[in-house]
């Protein structure tokens, strides 16, 4: 090994840099953390790879409020489908 290395043109970070994915640091309460452990381990997975997941899940779902006109439509059809 040598006596000194020159560190000046180094950069700071991860040695392979990662794509479409980057470190964050979070805070998760104790009991979620263990639940999603507790079935990553049942599934055979990572913990991390299931909470990815789920916070996919939730953004993918249709949050769009209901509207009147929405809430019509629905009752129409079921009162169709009473009736007949």
């Amino acid at each position: 090994m040598r006596d000194e290395y020159d560190f000046s043109k180094g950069k700071r970070g991860a040695v392979l840099p990662t794509k479409g994915k980057r470190r964050i640091t979070i805070y998760i309460d104790d009991d979620i953390l263990a639940a999603f452990r507790a079935r990553a381990e049942q599934m055979g997975g990572g913990y991390q790879t299931l909470m990815n997941e789920a916070l996919k899940a939730s953004l993918a779902k249709d949050d769009k409020p209901l509207t009147a006109r929405t809430l019509r439509r629905i009752l129409r059809e079921e009162m169709v489908s009473k009736s007949g």
